[in-house]
């Protein structure tokens, strides 16, 4: 009778101290809390947290909702998956730990309580995927004669599915060019885009003005952003602008040629004197070639101490792949100064900062600092300047009205100075 009063008693103190490891607890298991939904990227680790009180003896198990397959029951791992582990803390705490997470991982997943009936709860896995292109199906560096059409691709990837938009690297508007009408000769609806969306990007009637670098860039919200530098070589033959192909100097004075070229590919070019002779630097000339633009070169060249031989005609000449062109330029003697008159002269060729002007600005500039000097030799002013050196551009055509100007122009006391008599320095002291 004492032992079965003392069996009774231990059994009494097992249940008050261990409530819930006895015969599957005093109290039926329940969740503390829900399973959170995870968006993952692709490649970073998931973590699924399971809360759970009053566990007692039952156990808790994880299943692959979507395909039934069980991935661990309590502290055992049954899944050959040898990214997945399991881990708890006091019984309370269950973690699915999905490590390096892939596409294939995505899925809806359930945390389960062995009772009868079956206690669960699901949380959804979703994998996030960062844009990426495919190669295959995207452009590259494309070569195109000027006036053709070009269509740039760019196939991306990712989840969710990436946004394409297209730029030019040098920041300047993308020029799309769309039929107004049915009819085969009207006229095309032009736009400018800073920035052109889709995954094809059209360019017709091409122009020189187009070619460059266009980035297709891709974006999903997922970083990072991922862009591809696809670059346009418009070609077409050499062409070449003179701005003054009648060009006068004095005597002694270092004259200034130029010529503008635009090729693509890029052209060889070079200058020839009348007799076909190739110019080249030397102690007499200077050849520079100043390049603009990936299309554009502007030549220049510099002859030091004009003399009678240097008088002529001379070619700047371009060739490319695609053709060839020279445009000529006349020079030839205008009377200058006596050389005892120690003056100087503000010519079109800025030597200091070894630059030519070009534009009506100053054209206008020079042509105000003649008048000026004009107007002070007639008065007598000490002030007035008189060129050693200077290079006058003329016109290339001149009418009957142009003759008597240009009379008057090289008559006048600025330019020749053989039609007035100039007191020296001393005489004007």
């Amino acid at each position: 009778m004492v032992e079965t009063q003392k069996a009774l008693l231990l059994v009494v103190l097992a249940v008050l101290a261990y409530p819930n490891d006895i015969f599957g607890g005093a109290y039926q298991p329940e969740f503390a809390g829900p399973l959170t939904n995870l968006t993952i990227s692709l490649g970073r680790d998931a973590t699924f947290t399971c809360l759970v009180k009053h566990l007692g003896g039952y156990r808790v198990g994880w299943v692959k909702s979507d395909t039934k397959a069980i991935q661990a029951i309590h502290d055992h791992v049954i899944t050959h998956n040898k990214r997945i582990s399991v881990s708890h803390s006091d019984h309370t705490i269950w973690n699915l730990n999905i490590k390096a997470v892939q596409v294939e991982d995505e899925g809806l997943y359930m945390c389960q309580i062995n009772t009868d009936p079956m206690k669960s709860q699901t949380g959804m896995l979703s994998v996030v995927v960062p844009p990426d292109f495919v190669s295959e199906d995207t452009s590259s560096d494309i070569n195109i004669g000027e006036g053709g059409q070009v269509k740039l691709t760019c196939r991306a990837r990712g989840i969710p599915r990436p946004r394409v938009s297209w730029r030019r690297e040098d920041g300047k508007g993308i020029i799309i060019r769309e039929p107004a009408g049915s009819a085969l000769n009207q006229k095309s609806h032009v736009t400018t885009q800073t920035e052109f969306y889709g995954e094809e990007l059209k360019l017709t009637k091409i122009s020189r003005a187009e070619m460059g670098v266009y980035l297709c860039i891709a974006s999903n919200g997922i970083p990072p952003a991922v862009s591809k530098r696809i670059s346009i070589n418009v070609h077409f033959p050499p062409a070449i602008h003179v701005p003054n192909q009648l060009v006068g100097a004095p005597l002694g004075t270092d004259v200034v040629l130029e010529c503008y070229v635009e090729a693509s590919p890029m052209s060889i070019n070079y200058w020839i004197k009348e007799k076909g002779m190739m110019i080249i630097s030397s102690t007499q000339h200077v050849v520079d070639m100043i390049e603009k633009s990936p299309f554009e070169v502007r030549m220049i060249l510099t002859i030091k101490n004009l003399q009678k031989h240097d008088v002529g005609t001379y070619l700047c000449a371009a060739k490319n792949s695609l053709g060839e062109v020279d445009s000529t330029i006349r020079l030839y003697e205008i009377p200058g100064p006596a050389k005892t008159e120690l003056a100087t002269w503000a010519s079109f060729y800025d030597e200091t900062n070894n630059k030519i002007p070009y534009g009506q600005t100053e054209m206008d500039k020079a042509e105000n600092n003649s008048v000026y000097m004009e107007n002070s030799l007639l008065h007598g002013s000490n002030h007035a300047r008189l060129p050693p050196t200077l290079a006058t551009a003329l016109p290339t055509s001149i009418s009957s009205e142009d003759n008597l100007i240009l009379c008057h122009t090289l008559a006048s006391p600025m330019l020749n100075i053989e039609f007035l008599s100039f007191p020296s320095r001393q005489a004007i002291k």
